[in-house]
């Protein structure tokens, strides 16, 4: 299939807008999700750290405050249990966040409590007296157990604390009991909305975790999470003890940007190893890039389609000089007096041309050839092609050489596709010229020592000197250039004609044994083999 130069030129330029925009598109695309990914990264790294920070502060603060209420001399032998259970309930009026503190002997019981909850109950086996007998103790997230019937809880949710608990000494420095308190870990709530209430009127989407040391539990989250296992993939960078982000790929095959931290303490408070996660999805955090995205590719169609249609007439202007060569070139096959034009707009036109001049000048020197054949034996006398008897002399010659040089002859035997058509449509004088231009192309496809001859109508015969070696390459070679030549388009009288060209070939070699004529029926029935195997192709003959 060929295309003509305005769609060749349009298509291109076409194209390569198209392959630009995708380009454009893609390098944007990519430096602009580096960029939006840095940003977003940095500051979700940012505000986990400061919600990591603000987390152990709380407890270093709440900690501190044990500690120094341990401190009084309310708690020392013999202990004044009404000053004491003053304090503790003076302690949860202004700090609500205490949900339950005790005064524990060193056995385990409990001495006071506010509002008298587990008072003179032994809680020696749990952790908080235990831990807090040995130093200041600071518990990770637990699920209420004692507690949970005792103290009110009108959303009738699991009740959640963290425990704190320190020693406390008499005079000589022997520990003579424990203070200990249970945090709600509803605080956690306050320091979550007070860092992400203003990060979600930024980013949307904004998710979350505190995921705890102690089994990757989620302490923290959307409720759907909380109670559940964390991936351990971010968790190992978070725990590296850097702030930074990442984008991870979720169970659910989300993709997600997220910003990590590592609590690991406050001032003298160790921390209890907590990470904190904020994560935002993909999707929207490179939604910017995706529309940004579309509006190049969309810009980049608009403009494949303004610089198609200039191109298409761009090409116009470029192509009108070569439509003036060829009107005069269809003049010159139908046989006026005129001359190719000269153009001298573009430099390769001016070239086409001179040779076109030149190729006419040369046409005296093929006739000269046709003369030539035609003193050897009788000529064609609408194609100037040798016929039948010219090519059985030349075949005398030839093979007598043949056998000297020890080379092989190549049979090819043609005849037109779509000659009848022609000839039926447009009318004998049409398919004269038609024959003529024909014989013109095949005669430039052969050497001056080989021979193109007419037997009658459509059908011709062509003679090859071929190599011992591989002369069924070199005839496939000759036979695919005719081919391709019957192919182009032939103008006759300003109609654009199409005919092909069907091809069978037969070898002779000198010590074959079998004699020329044999050898050209074999050719003639490998070209029926051709139109019948579809046409405008070569076959050879199998036997030969």
């Amino acid at each position: 299939m060929s295309l003509n130069l305005r769609t060749l030129l349009s298509t291109s330029f076409a194209v390569i807008i198209i392959l630009l925009t995708a380009l454009l598109s893609y390098v944007i695309g990519t430096r602009s999700t580096h960029s939006i990914e840095v940003s977003i990264g940095s500051s979700l790294a940012e505000e986990a750290y400061q919600m990591s920070e603000k987390l152990d502060h709380f407890m270093w603060s709440r900690s501190g405050e044990v500690e120094v209420l341990s401190k009084l001399n309310a708690f020392q032998n013999p202990v004044n249990t009404d000053e004491v259970d003053g304090l503790l309930d003076q302690l949860k009026t202004s700090l609500p966040v205490f949900t339950w503190v005790g005064f524990l002997d060193n056995q385990g019981n409990v001495l006071s409590s506010t509002d008298r909850i587990l008072q003179g109950t032994n809680i020696s086996q749990r952790p908080v007296f235990q831990e807090g007998m040995k130093g200041t103790y600071t518990g990770d997230v637990h699920d209420a157990v004692l507690l949970s019937k005792l103290l009110p809880n009108p959303s009738g949710e699991a009740l959640q604390f963290v425990d704190v608990s320190v020693p406390v000494t008499d005079h000589k420095g022997q520990v003579s009991g424990v203070l200990a308190a249970h945090l709600s870990w509803e605080w956690s709530r306050e320091v979550e909305a007070s860092i992400v209430t203003p990060l979600k009127e930024r980013l949307k989407g904004v998710e979350v975790y505190v995921i705890s040391k102690k089994d990757d539990t989620i302490l923290l989250g959307p409720a759907a999470r909380v109670g559940k296992r964390m991936p351990k993939e971010v968790l190992q960078l978070a725990r590296s003890g850097n702030s930074s982000w990442v984008i991870e790929q979720d169970g659910s095959r989300h993709s997600y940007l997220s910003g990590y931290a590592y609590g690991d303490g406050y001032a003298n408070y160790p921390g209890l190893g907590w990470s904190v996660i904020i994560r935002q999805p993909t999707d929207i955090a490179f939604a910017s890039v995706h529309l940004l995205e579309r509006f190049i590719l969309i810009i980049g169609l608009i403009s494949a389609a303004l610089f198609g249609l200039i191109g298409w007439l761009l090409a116009g202007w470029i192509t009108r000089p070569l439509k003036n060569i060829t009107r005069t070139a269809d003049l010159l096959s139908s046989g006026a007096d005129v001359e190719i034009p000269v153009s001298t707009r573009f430099k390769d036109v001016s070239i086409l041309s001179a040779s076109l001049r030149n190729l006419v000048a040369n046409l005296t020197k093929t006739e000269s050839k046709l003369s030539y054949m035609s003193d050897m034996a009788l000529h064609d006398k609408l194609t100037g092609l040798p016929n039948r008897a010219a090519l059985d002399e030349f075949l005398a010659h030839s093979v007598s050489k043949a056998k000297q040089n020890r080379t092989t002859l190549s049979f090819l035997y043609l005849d037109l596709d779509g000659f009848k058509k022609v000839n039926d449509t447009f009318g004998h004088a049409t398919g004269d010229a038609l024959l003529q231009e024909v014989a013109f192309r095949l005669m430039d496809c052969t050497r001056d020592n080989e021979i193109v001859a007419r037997l009658g109508g459509d059908e011709f015969v062509i003679i090859l000197n071929t190599s011992a070696s591989k002369p069924m390459q070199e005839a496939e070679i000759v036979a695919s250039r005719i081919i391709s030549k019957i192919n182009l388009p032939i103008i006759i009288r300003g109609e654009d004609l199409h005919v092909g060209c069907s091809v069978g070939a037969a070898v002779w070699t000198p010590d074959g044994g079998g004699d020329t004529i044999e050898t050209l029926r074999l050719a003639d029935e490998a070209l029926y083999i051709s139109k019948r195997s579809g046409k405008n192709r070569i076959t050879f003959e199998a036997a030969s």
